[in-house]
């Protein structure tokens, strides 16, 4: 049978659905024929994977998310004035590559008609890079598009923030968080510490460019007020409606806070000083070796305007610096440029360490060799903010990010450990680093069985209610299906863990409580459902369960219901939002092998649709479009996804992988 790409299975020179029934023969000769194939495409991903290796171990592809960080950027280096047209060039470029006939731009590619702010973001910075003008035909469909949509005033929070740093958005009277809760202690019943910390990390500098109402404007800088497509009255950073709602319903505990410490007349200027001040040392003491605020680009953003904002010259070295990390985090494309809002490297280079020796590479292999000694060096062993709410808890997890020092999280560690079993078994630093991190990753479930990403019970259910746009999803980090779901494959299969585990009992407890009533389950960190279900079924099978439970086959029978007809699945961003499951209508290489891997787990033998599905691996393995590329990372619902460009390589050679080895003697 021909290697590579193919639409039919071919038996002697003949497409299989033109021959009459297949005798047990026959079955046997395609079965081993598909296995061959399946060794093919393993031996070209390896290929594929190993050039690709940075000379320190890793891997390094792009996160790729929407173009609000190519705006960022592009907006800090003509607020202060740095000209690097050259990168100027290449962010717009890919910019202006990702519009849309409709003139708008999209979060992902199914999106309806297009993202309102995403649109005025691109629009934005494109008018302030210089190269563009209103009056072109691109920036006259793309204004068209805002102004349909509502303008300016219906923008999201970030894209407001934005414009009102620069001088085109007004300020609001006060940020419903007030700066004075970075004064009470974590052990208060309000604290700033119920926000978990990729939320702090971001507000920490926007309340404080907020409460000071900062503006820099940039030289040259276009004017937007041709955005509003309402009176200037209802200009602020909240629409109308969430607020008047967050009142109406006797929630606005924060604000109220605000509202009663600017009435007591014993109050000190002073105590909002403090507080500023407070702020000020919490950014500071969280930025990282780079040079960026936890190596988000986005709070970076942030953090270089509340700098500004504190009195930091723009030549301040800590600006400077940060303005350097923020440069080192651009991925260069062939035609264009792109500021991931973080980078990938350490969550890359683990998982591909671990499928590569999943796919049969040895550990003693000096691609694995390299790889496992960059790991072992990014394990974390000083304190972060993690121990708040885990004070027994003792450092060894790994973060997400190259230059992640302080902020380790569940998913990462798991993936690093995953990697650096086989090393361990015959190291004895590998050994000491192994069982550290399990330590740390059983200190983190939480109280309800289930486990976060990164602070160990950060759920406050007030700081969910409060009328900022995704304080629901992004402001707490609560045990979601697929971090519960990839521990415990990873407790089982790893760390030789069973149903009779403490932490396991827990974690399944709380696994199969929250199985939606179709049998799926949510994940947070992907999309959406066949994530989440693929993370929970792997990780029940890999504990003890029986393939016929009913919780497992209930999944299974979702799975199967939603499988395409060419033998894939795929799945829309729009679930991610919608909180149910919208078909894409197309197959995705990592959605298509999350859900043949975890048919795999509860499958003794190839089943018909296991078949088709490989089939879809190996009669994709080499297409580039849109469905390649399609976003399937979560990250803040209705505002961020990412195309992990590692995803098309890293989990179809897990898939195949696990088919090969379960089934090549059956």
């Amino acid at each position: 049978m021909a290697s590579g790409r193919r639409d039919a299975y071919w038996y002697h020179d003949k497409p299989i659905d033109a021959l009459p029934p297949l005798s047990s023969g026959a079955v046997f000769y395609r079965e081993v024929n598909e296995l061959h194939e399946v060794q093919q495409e393993i031996s070209r991903i390896q290929a594929f994977l190993l050039q690709r290796q940075q000379e320190d171990g890793t891997w390094r592809f792009c996160l790729e998310s929407s173009p609000m960080t190519d705006s960022h950027m592009i907006i800090l280096l003509r607020t202060l004035g740095i000209h690097d047209e050259r990168l100027m060039e290449k962010l717009t470029a890919h910019i202006t590559s990702l519009q849309h006939d409709n003139g708008a731009w999209k979060l992902y590619p199914d999106e309806l008609e297009g993202h309102l702010s995403t649109t005025i973001d691109s629009y934005y910075a494109l008018l302030l890079s210089g190269k563009y003008t209103k009056n072109e035909p691109r920036m006259a469909l793309a204004r068209s598009f805002i102004l349909e949509k509502g303008g300016l005033t219906q923008a999201n929070m970030l894209t407001k923030f934005a414009t009102a740093l620069t001088g085109q958005y007004q300020w609001p009277s006060h940020f419903l968080v007030p700066v004075e809760i970075a004064l009470l202690h974590p052990s208060f019943p309000v604290s700033f510490y119920d926000f978990v910390g990729y939320a702090r990390v971001h507000l920490a500098p926007m309340m404080i460019v907020a409460d000071r109402k900062y503006v820099k404007k940039p030289d040259n800088a276009p004017d937007l007020s041709d955005l509003y497509a309402d009176t200037p009255i209802s200009r602020g950073l909240y629409p109308h409606r969430f607020l008047e709602n967050f009142l109406k319903e006797g929630q606005s505990f924060l604000a109220t806070i605000h509202d009663s410490l600017q009435r007591l007349p014993f109050l000190p200027g002073q105590l909002h000083k403090l507080a500023l001040r407070r702020l000020e040392q919490y950014i500071l003491a969280r930025i990282e070796p780079d040079g960026t605020l936890y190596n988000y680009s986005t709070s970076t953003f942030f953090m270089i305007f509340a700098l500004l904002a504190r009195g930091f010259s723009p030549k301040d070295p800590l600006i400077q610096k940060a303005m350097q990390g923020l440069t080192n985090c651009v991925f260069d494309y062939e035609n264009g440029a792109h500021l991931q809002l973080a980078t990938s490297a350490v969550w890359d280079t683990a998982l591909l360490t671990s499928t590569l020796q999943k796919s049969g590479l040895s550990p003693t292999h000096p691609a694995i060799q390299k790889a496992n000694r960059y790991l072992l060096q990014k394990q974390q062993h000083t304190y972060g903010d993690w121990k708040i709410r885990n004070p027994k808890g003792k450092p060894g997890g790994w973060g997400f990010s190259d230059n992640n020092t302080m902020n380790p999280d569940v998913d990462d560690t798991t993936a690093a450990l995953r990697s650096l079993l086989l090393l361990a078994r015959r190291d004895i630093t590998a050994a000491t680093a192994w069982k550290r991190g399990l330590e740390w990753l059983l200190s983190m479930q939480n109280n309800d069985g289930g486990w976060p990403a990164f602070e160990r019970n950060t759920d406050a259910d007030f700081i969910r209610h409060l009328p900022i746009e995704g304080a629901d999803t992004v402001s707490t980090d609560p045990s979601s299906a697929d971090l519960t779901g990839r521990t415990l494959e990873f407790l089982g299969n790893y760390a030789g863990r069973t149903l009779t585990d403490p932490h396991v009992e827990k974690g399944v407890r709380w696994l199969l409580k929250h199985q939606e009533s179709d049998g799926s389950w949510y994940g947070r960190w992907g999309i959406a459902y066949l994530y989440g279900t693929w993370a929970a079924i792997t990780g029940l099978m890999a504990v003890g369960f029986s393939p016929t439970d009913p919780a497992i086959q209930k999944a299974v029978a979702w799975l199967v219901a939603n499988q395409n007809p060419d033998g894939g699945w795929g799945e829309s961003c729009q679930s991610d939002q919608k909180k149910t499951y919208v078909p894409l209508g197309a197959s995705t290489p990592s959605q298509s092998a999350w859900a043949i891997d975890a048919l795999i787990a509860v499958s003794s033998k190839p089943t018909a649709e296991l078949q088709r599905g490989i089939h879809y691996l190996l009669s994709r393995n080499q297409a580039n479009d849109w469905t390649t590329r399609y976003p399937t990372g979560g990250g803040r619902p209705g505002g961020t996804y990412f195309a992990y460009h590692s995803y098309r390589w890293i989990w179809p050679l897990l898939a195949l992988s696990h088919y090969q080895t379960k089934y090549a003697n059956t």
